[in-house]
């Protein structure tokens, strides 16, 4: 009998990092496609070499040394008879040295240097080789790898996973588009491909094969969205009716304000479906100042109304303090008690918001993430609406869900996002969500001029915010703050604010960042949104939420600094009363290309849909997703920029196989994205 107390062998160093990697399976190893790709099938002279290229040549070692200075090196000189090539190793083994000994042929590929010797090459690749011995067909593939994981031993790896896969067809016939190559044979043809195939074809994906490999991955990805969708409509939520004369009806007539056609439209479109007892799923978009907050009290109410709680939460406390302003003032003469929940709120308070939250008798929870701590029980959550939703992790949202103690019902959930989603995207990341879009402005909103200023063009901007306050008008004057280097920020943002302070004497000028307490924070806003504070610089993320109609300029200095999103948003604090409104973007120099993109896409456009669109050309569907995607499967091989076409055939043949082969359609899945499809839950 085998020895029961023996233990499981541990696994190796690389074995370990392929787990890391992701690469269990077999499929995952076949799938585990080369970044780019080395041509090794062809030798040149070494009296052909130029400087700067990339080349392969063979020779015999006529001398290797170490030297000494100017630092401790291996240099090998090899020879092919008519020129000679010197190798350079700073690193290397005394096996290395003994294996590169004179007399011995080695086959070496590297980038070409001057040097003092003459040509050179710094770190080759290099291998021991026999006269005649044959070069390799096919061009060698070069692995997304990590540091425990040498190339040679992923080649492997994958070589062996791609022999075991299981790849038969999955689809019907007829249901990929016409002309697709198998699977198999896309696979190898991509993993080893033949020398006559040009690498520029093999890296820009357009070849045949990685067609292929596109479609397979994006109707894997549409289908585990549409099972994700199904999978919510088999759930049950609680259904809540919209009575006539009810409190969405009273809070509509009490609005000091009338409703814009989009935001009646959306606020019915979210009424519509909280009727339904299938959990709602909705994305309420919208850009800067488009008016998302009413839509969100229209919808709680209606909750309300029914009988059941509704919990917001917001990602930083001034954005949630600023959604508690309105909502109190629209629904507590309304008689809805709204309780406030954040980190910052503790002891006696907290306490009794806690209980206010289980006994039900707060209707509308507003806070920020410790809405979801363990210690808030609600007695009937029905509605949870989730702001800038991109910035919470699936976890917190999930979490949040998790709440509602009521059998086997689930909350209906609104996220709400300021950054609209490009049409890609929604077609795709987005496909299992219902997305509503308010894409109007109320009236009185005016456009916002967008100038850009360099650095040392300061004085002009000091110069012209003092213009503003002299007018009666107020401004916020942003600095950028990047953890790594906070301390040096904070010295930044204080220094600005010590020479507005200067300029400006007989005017308040504020500071708001992330250190200060939050009731310090909550002062500071309190005197700028009442008007009696004229310019407020700040660290802190003010870009969302903020709403004084009297601010008419913007200065965001070190604008280099910002994602396009984040500038958007900050623009769009101004231009929020009547006056005209301008946004001023201080940048430092040399600007990066990314950085000269985003700063060209701002003063060509004040679109949020044009914005999202240019944001996602620049950072890609990774960055541009934020939170959203913790955990997510994000396509690795389509391109949302240039795939579109395929994009709309794979949502068809998705939606057509879920009803001909849900067998064929679940291994498809499975084949593509294991246990990752899990994050869509959220």
């Amino acid at each position: 009998m085998p020895d029961a107390s023996a233990k499981t062998p541990s696994k190796s160093g690389p074995q370990k990092a392929l787990e890391k990697l992701g690469l269990v399976r077999d499929i995952d190893l076949a799938l585990h496609l080369p970044l780019r790709y080395e041509d090794e099938t062809r030798l040149v002279p070494m009296a052909t070499l130029r400087e700067g290229t990339t080349a392969q040549v063979e020779g015999v070692v006529s001398d290797s040394r170490v030297l000494l200075r100017p630092r401790r090196q291996l240099v090998v000189t090899v020879a092919d008879g008519r020129d000679t090539l010197v190798l350079r190793f700073l690193n290397f083994y005394p096996a290395q040295q003994k294996a590169w000994a004179p007399g011995v042929r080695l086959r070496v590929r590297g980038e070409v240097r001057g040097g003092f010797l003459g040509q050179e090459m710094v770190h080759p690749a290099v291998r021991v080789v026999q006269e005649g011995e044959p070069l390799p067909s096919a061009l060698t593939p070069v692995y997304p790898a990590s540091a425990q994981l040498p190339q040679a031993y992923l080649r492997k790896a994958v070589a062996s996973g791609l022999a075991r896969a299981d790849l038969a067809e999955l689809l019907p016939p007829g249901l990929a588009p016409a002309g697709l190559m198998p699977l198999r044979e896309a696979l190898q043809f991509l993993h080893h491909p033949a020398r006559e195939v040009g690498v520029e074809t093999l890296e820009d994906r357009s070849h045949p094969a990685w067609q292929r490999l596109k479609f397979d991955e994006l109707l894997a990805q549409q289908l585990s969205q549409l099972q994700a969708r199904r999978a919510r409509e088999a759930q049950r939520a609680p259904s809540f009716p919209v009575r006539p004369g009810g409190l969405q009806e009273r809070l509509l007539a009490a609005l000091p304000f009338a409703l814009t056609a989009a935001q009646r439209r959306v606020a019915e479109e979210i009424a519509a479906d909280l009727t339904r007892p299938q959990p709602m799923q909705r994305l309420l978009q919208g850009d800067v100042g488009s008016g998302k907050t009413v839509v969100a009290a229209l919808a709680a109410a209606v909750a309300i109304e029914a009988g059941w709680q509704c919990a917001l939460m917001a990602p930083t406390e001034i954005l949630a303090e600023q959604h508690l302003r309105k909502l109190v003032g629209w629904l507590e003469p309304l008689g809805v008690r709204v309780a406030w929940l954040t980190g910052s709120r503790q002891g006696r308070q907290r306490r009794a918001m806690l209980e206010q939250v289980a006994s039900g008798e707060a209707a509308l929870v507003v806070g920020t993430h410790a809405v979801i701590q363990d210690q808030v029980a609600f007695r009937r959550l029905g509605l949870a609406i989730i702001d800038e939703q991109h910035r919470f992790g699936v976890q917190q949202r999930l979490a949040l869900r998790s709440k509602l103690e009521d059998g086997p019902l689930e909350p209906h959930t609104l996220m709400m996002s300021a950054t609209p989603i490009p049409r890609t995207l929604a077609m795709t990341l987005f496909a299992d969500l219902d997305i509503s879009t308010i894409d109007e402005l109320p009236p009185g909103r005016t456009p916002v001029v967008t100038k850009l200023f360099a650095d040392s063009r300061r004085d002009a901007v000091v110069a012209r915010i003092r213009d503003e306050v002299a007018a009666g008008r107020q401004v916020y004057w942003v600095c950028p703050l990047i953890e790594e280097s906070e301390k040096l920020d904070l010295q930044n943002a204080t220094a600005t604010h010590q020479q507005l302070c200067a300029a400006l004497p007989e005017r308040m000028v504020g500071l708001l960042h992330g250190r200060m307490p939050a009731a310090e924070k909550a002062a500071v806003m309190s005197l700028f949104s009442g008007g009696q504070m004229a310019v407020l610089v700040s660290t802190t993320v003010i870009e969302v939420g903020v709403d004084v109609p009297n601010a008419s300029l913007m200065v965001v200095e070190h604008a280099e600094r910002f994602g396009l999103s984040q500038l958007h948003q900050l623009r769009g604090r101004v231009g929020r009363g009547a006056q005209a409104s301008v946004c001023v973007l201080l940048y430092g120099t040399p600007l990066s290309d990314t950085a000269k993109a985003r700063l060209k896409a701002m003063l060509e456009t004040t679109d949020g849909f044009e914005i999202a669109r240019r944001d996602l050309d620049i950072r890609g569907p990774g960055e541009f997703l934020g939170a959203r995607q913790s955990g997510a499967p994000l396509l690795r091989f389509a391109d949302l920029a240039l795939d579109e076409p395929l994009v709309r055939t794979a949502r068809r043949a998705a939606e057509r196989l879920l009803v001909q082969d849900p067998d064929a359609a679940e291994r498809h899945v499975a084949r593509w994205l294991g246990q990752r499809s899990e994050y869509l839950k959220a």
